[in-house]
């Protein structure tokens, strides 16, 4: 069924990075997400999986509050990142989108040289002193996003000319350029072509000796490469959740079964 020669390896125990409790979230009079409950580890990454409008992007969004930029949208319940309420009244969503990175399911750089693509959030959250500092995130966080040796040589080139692969590991670059602990990924790869989601595969599995990375993916393939940890969405339900390994092989509820053996989906 899968390659499962990779699934489950090198799982830490590690620590709970971010926590959810009851988790519900509402659209106008939909109900979108039902009593979401999980802890997510520190320095793994962990895959968001199931059909089309399961609703594992929406929780993905909860996360970093991007569902607080929509109108009708209403999150209760508690999320949690190293014990902080991230809906805390206190807490200012643009701060937080600073140490929770997003990376989006479209290479979307923006129209500026691939040095200012990087250089933005640094210089908006004040974290560099000088231009040096800044010249020294810029190369970091490229280097980072495996991209540094193909656009060294053009730094103040335009983003938007590199290709669809490029842009995208530009865009995983911009996102821990300000020092996330989190990374987000919402179907990062699905406008990719297999070259170049291979390379941002393994990015991401370099990724979690940093930050703890949430994937959401259509692919389940993808979810057994990368993943150590693995969640199964179903009609706005967390249906079930564990060790990629286990889901894959031997999942405990029959709706993840008739999933992943393409029976429903």
């Amino acid at each position: 069924m899968y390659d499962t020669a990779k699934l489950g390896t090198d799982v830490n125990q590690n620590e709970t990075k971010i926590s959810a409790r009851n988790v519900q979230v509402y659209y106008g009079d939909t109900h979108a997400i039902k009593d979401v409950n999980v802890d997510i580890e520190a320095k793994s990454v962990t895959a968001f999986i199931g059909p089309s409008g399961c609703g594992k992007s929406t929780f993905l969004r909860c996360i970093n509050r991007m569902n607080d930029t929509i109108d009708v949208c209403r999150v209760e319940g508690d999320i949690k990142i190293d014990g902080e309420d991230i809906y805390d009244k206190r807490v200012d969503p643009v701060q937080l989108r600073a140490k929770v990175g997003m990376v989006f399911q479209k290479p979307n750089p923006f129209p500026k040289s691939i040095y200012d693509n990087i250089a933005y959030g640094p210089r908006i959250h004040g974290l560099a002193k000088n231009k040096a500092e800044l010249d020294e995130i810029v190369e970091k966080s490229l280097r980072r996003g495996a991209i540094w040796n193909e656009v060294k040589d053009r730094l103040h080139a335009p983003g938007t000319g590199l290709s669809g692969g490029q842009q995208q590991r530009l865009c995983i670059a911009r996102a821990v350029a300000t020092e996330p602990e989190v990374l987000l990924m919402d179907e990062p790869c699905s406008a990719l072509d297999p070259i170049a989601t291979a390379q941002v595969e393994e990015l991401i599995d370099e990724l979690r000796d940093q930050y703890s990375v949430v994937i959401v993916t259509h692919s389940m393939q993808q979810a057994a490469r990368v993943s150590q940890k693995t969640a199964f969405f179903h009609l706005g339900n967390l249906v079930e959740y564990g060790d990629t390994s286990q889901i894959f092989t031997n999942p405990n509820d029959e709706r993840t079964e008739s999933y992943i053996t393409g029976r429903i989906g």
